[in-house]
C-alpha cells in the first residue's frame, strides 16, 4: 500500500534477515534488543482492536497508531494464540513473530524469524485493506459518488451536483484517457447561481409557477421558486422512486416555513406538493394496498408539518379489477386518511387515460368524490395536457367554455383547487401523457390565453410541468430553468392581451413554427396507431361474422 493511504505514519522496510541480537528500525523507533521486550507487553489490548494498530517501542510500551487500513486485531490475536505466538505487527507488510510461550519465564534468546508472504497472499491482504479504506472515510465515499455520476455522463465537460460547491472538469486527451479535475466554485459563481433569473410579478390574481426541486432539503424548494420568478410552486416531499424515506428534519421544516413567510408564499393556497408515482390507492392486493396507503398518509403528515394545505396525487389504476371497485377502494383510502390527519386537502389529478388509469374522465373524478365523506377535504387538479389527451378540447374560446361547463356540470367547479399548465405533444384524444412547452404543441398558445383570462382560475396555483432539458453540442441533456422563467412571464403577459391583436398573433405564429416538426412527427405516429387499431378491429369483426379461417 502507498504510504499516503496510512496518513502521517512513516514506513521503514525491515532488514531482509532477522537477527537475534541486533536492533531493528520499526516505524522510526528502535528496539534495543529482543531480550529487553516483555513478550506479554506486546499482546494487543482488546479495547484497541477496532481501529488501532500497535508498534513496539524501546521502553516496552505499546504505541497506538492510526489504523484505517489495518486488518482486524482480533483475527491477528487469534492466529497468534493458536500458535502460541506473540505477534508484533510493523507498519510494513513483512511480519515478525516471537516463537515460544508468551510467559514471563520465556527464554530471552528467542529468535525472531520473518514470515514470508507469497504474492497471492499480499494481493489478498491488499484487497482487504482497500475495502477497509472505502468503508471508513465519509468524505471519500462522497467523492466516489461524484466519479460514478461522471462516468454516466461521459459527454459532460463540467459537472456539479445540485447543492454542491465542487465543480468537476473532465478532459479527454488524444489517447482517449480521461483526466478528472475537481475544484471548488468561486464566491462569484455561487452568487450568480443564487440570483433570480427574473423578479416575481406582484399584484396579479393569477399565481403561476413550476414544479421545482426540493433536493438537499424541502426548504430549498422555496428559493428555487424565487429563482425562476414563480408566484406558486410544486415539489416532491420525498423521493418518488422508493417506498422508504427518512423523515423530515425539524430544522428543514422550520426553515421552509420561514422562507415562505420571507418571500410571501401562501402555504395554504399556492403550494401544491406532488405525490409519489408509486402510490396506487386502487390497489387490490392487501399487502400492496397497505404499503400504498402508508406512503400516502406519510405525505399528508409531511404537509401538515410544513403547514401546507393542498396535496396533489394520481388517483391510481384498476389492474385486473372492475373500475367501480377500484374507485371504491380509492375513496375508502381517502376516508381513512382524513380520519388519520387534520387539515390537508388531497387533490385528485385529472389523467390522460392511457391503459387502465383512473381519472381520465370527469365521471371518474365525480364518482370518487361522491364516496368521500368529508367533501370539504377533497379537490381536483386539471392538467391541461392530460384532459386534452383524454378528449376535452381547450383550444378555441368556444371549446374552452364547453369543457369548463361540462366539468362544472359533472364534477363541480367548487372542487377545482389547482391546474397543471402544459402543452401536449400528442393530438386531441390521443390518451398519451406527453408534455410540451407552452405554444409548441397541439394545444397552442390560444388555449393558454383562454386559461390565463379565466376569472374562475384566479387565486389558484397554476403549475408548469413543461420540459426544461435541452441538448448541448455533445448531445448531452442539460437542465435549463430559464425555460420556466420565460414561460411564466409569457403566461402572465397573456392576461388581458387582445387575442386578435398583432402582438398575440406574432407570438402564436413564432411558437407554432418552432414546434411544427414535433407536431408532425407525433401526428404521423398517432395516425399510424389509429390505422393499425382500425384494421385490427375490422379483422376481429370479420372473424366474428364468418368464423376463423380454415
Amino acid at each position: 500500500m502507498p504510504a499516503s493511504r496510512i496518513g502521517a505514519v512513516t514506513q521503514a522496510s525491515p532488514p531482509t534477515e532477522a537477527k537475534s541480537s541486533e536492533s531493528y528500525d520499526l516505524n522510526t523507533e528502535s528496539v534495543a534488543s529482543p531480550e529487553s521486550i516483555s513478550p506479554c507487553a506486546i499482546t494487543p489490548s482488546p479495547g484497541l482492536r477496532k481501529s488501532k494498530r500497535l508498534t513496539v517501542l524501546h521502553d516496552n510500551q505499546v504505541k497506538p497508531v492510526n489504523a484505517a487500513v489495518a486488518v482486524s486485531h482480533g483475527q491477528k490475536r487469534k492466529r497468534g494464540e493458536e500458535k502460541g505466538e506473540a505477534v508484533i505487527e510493523s507498519p510494513t507488510k513483512p511480519k515478525f513473530t516471537r516463537r515460544g510461550d508468551c510467559s514471563k519465564e520465556a527464554d530471552s534468546s528467542m529468535i525472531y524469524s520473518k514470515i514470508e508472504e507469497t504474492s497471492e497472499e499480499r494481493k489478498e491482504k491488499d484487497n482487504e485493506i482497500e475495502k477497509t479504506i472505502h468503508q471508513i472515510p465519509q468524505r471519500r465515499s462522497k467523492e466516489i459518488k461524484v466519479e460514478e455520476e461522471i462516468s454516466e455522463n461521459e459527454a459532460t465537460t463540467v459537472v456539479r451536483a445540485k447543492g454542491s460547491d465542487i465543480k468537476t472538469e473532465k478532459k479527454v486527451n488524444s489517447e482517449g484517457t480521461k483526466k478528472i479535475k475537481k475544484k471548488r466554485r468561486t464566491k462569484e459563481e455561487k452568487e450568480a447561481d443564487a440570483m433570480p433569473l427574473a423578479a416575481r410579478t406582484n399584484g396579479l390574481r393569477m399565481f403561476v409557477g413550476a414544479h421545482v426541486s426540493g433536493a438537499k432539503g424541502v426548504q430549498n424548494s422555496v428559493t428555487n421558486a424565487v429563482h425562476i420568478g414563480g408566484n406558486a410552486f410544486a415539489m416532491f416531499l420525498k423521493s418518488q422512486r422508493k417506498w422508504e424515506n427518512p423523515p423530515l428534519q425539524d430544522d428543514h421544516c422550520q426553515q421552509f416555513r420561514h422562507n415562505c413567510g420571507q418571500h410571501s408564499y401562501d402555504k395554504s393556497r399556492h403550494i401544491l406538493p406532488h405525490g409519489s408515482y408509486l402510490v396506487n390507492l386502487a390497489q387490490e392486493d392487501t399487502e400492496k394496498a397497505a404499503q400504498a396507503y402508508n406512503a400516502f398518509l406519510d405525505d399528508l403528515k409531511r404537509c401538515e408539518a410544513l403547514s401546507i394545505a393542498l396535496y396533489n396525487f394520481h388517483p391510481g389504476w384498476t389492474g385486473s379489477a372492475p373500475r367501480s371497485s377500484a374507485i371504491s377502494r380509492i375513496a375508502s383510502a381517502l376516508n381513512r386518511a382524513h380520519a388519520a390527519s387534520h387539515t390537508v386537502v388531497p387533490v385528485l389529478e385529472a389523467m390522460a387515460g392511457s391503459g387502465n388509469v383512473i381519472g381520465s374522465t370527469f365521471e371518474d373524478l365525480r364518482d370518487i368524490i361522491d364516496l368521500v365523506e368529508n367533501k370539504a377535504r377533497i379537490g381536483v387538479c386539471i392538467d391541461t395536457c392530460h384532459i386534452f389527451a383524454a378528449g376535452y378540447d381547450l383550444r378555441s374560446p368556444e371549446a374552452f367554455r364547453g369543457t369548463m361547463q361540462k366539468f362544472d356540470d359533472v364534477v363541480g367547479l367548487k372542487f377545482l383547487k389547482a391546474l397543471h399548465i402544459n402543452d401536449s405533444k400528442a393530438p386531441l384524444a390521443s390518451h398519451r401523457d406527453l408534455h410540451q412547452n407552452i405554444g409548441l404543441g397541439f394545444l397552442g398558445l390560444r388555449a393558454f390565453h383562454n386559461v390565463m383570462n379565466e376569472k374562475r382560475f384566479e387565486d389558484l396555483p397554476l403549475i408548469l410541468e413543461t420540459p426544461i432539458d435541452h441538448k448541448d453540442e455533445n448531445g448531452k441533456a442539460i437542465e435549463d430553468r430559464s425555460v420556466w422563467t420565460k414561460e411564466i412571464k409569457m403566461l402572465e403577459k397573456l392576461i388581458g392581451m387582445d387575442a386578435d391583436g398583432e402582438e398575440f398573433k406574432d407570438m402564436e405564429k413564432e411558437l407554432s413554427s418552432k414546434g411544427a416538426d414535433d407536431r408532425k412527427m407525433f401526428a404521423d405516429a398517432f395516425d399510424k396507431k389509429k390505422l393499425k387499431e382500425k384494421k385490427a378491429a375490422e379483422k376481429g369483426q370479420a372473424r366474428l361474422n364468418f368464423g376463423p379461417k380454415e
